[in-house]
């Protein structure tokens, strides 16, 4: 059996504090000064985050403010979808609500729907009978997702119709507003304090 080497031990010495040390008498008042400045910078840095108020006619998320007779605010292929399946807009959200619903439309959907063309003539003719109302726009533009979401969020009294996958997502963000949708060759609703789906 052979005998185990040693390594020599280099530059073995002592720890000796340094003149700067934080921990020394003389040096403590400069690092709490440090400290203290690092801290309000800190502080300014921070995000000024604002909740805002929510209306009054919510409670938690249930939304007082829905009562019949309703108001449905459709969406332009809440309108395609309804006539391709051969769908009475009005007696079909009667059916679904159990109550009189008025149906409301806004400039920017009848321009989406103008500016799809001829094969959706048949839906502009259903936008335009009076069966609807219609709700200027003051907004620049005829994006009508934007236009829904800003009507809705403003003023929840509003039960959306509509079948786009986008607009539905950034509703449900929204507290307070149901979602009305084509399915099956009727219409279902989405977070109405209840309804029976």
């Amino acid at each position: 059996m052979g005998v185990a080497k040693r390594t020599r031990k280099f530059a073995t010495v002592k720890r000796i504090i340094g003149k700067r040390d934080a921990r020394l008498k003389e040096n403590k008042g400069v690092a709490d000064a440090a400290n203290k400045k690092k801290a309000q910078e800190e502080a300014n840095d921070e995000i000024v985050r604002e909740i805002p108020q929510m209306p009054s006619q919510m409670f938690f998320a249930h939304n007082t403010a829905l009562v019949p007779p309703y108001n449905c605010l459709v969406d332009t292929n809440f309108i395609s979808h309804s006539v391709s399946r051969k769908l009475s807009l009005v007696q079909a959200s009667m059916d679904c609500l159990y109550a009189k619903v008025n149906m409301f439309i806004t400039t920017c959907v009848l321009a989406e729907l103008e500016k799809l063309g001829p094969k959706y003539r048949l839906s502009l003719r259903v936008a335009k009978s009076e069966n609807f109302q219609v709700l200027k726009c003051q907004h620049k533009g005829i994006y009508a997702d934007d236009c829904i979401f800003d009507r809705v969020s403003k003023s929840r009294i509003y039960i959306v119709g509509t079948d786009d996958k986008d607009l539905q997502r950034r509703l449900r963000k929204v507290p307070g507003v149901p979602i009305m949708k084509v399915a099956r060759g009727k219409y279902t609703i989405e977070r109405l304090p209840g309804a029976v789906e």
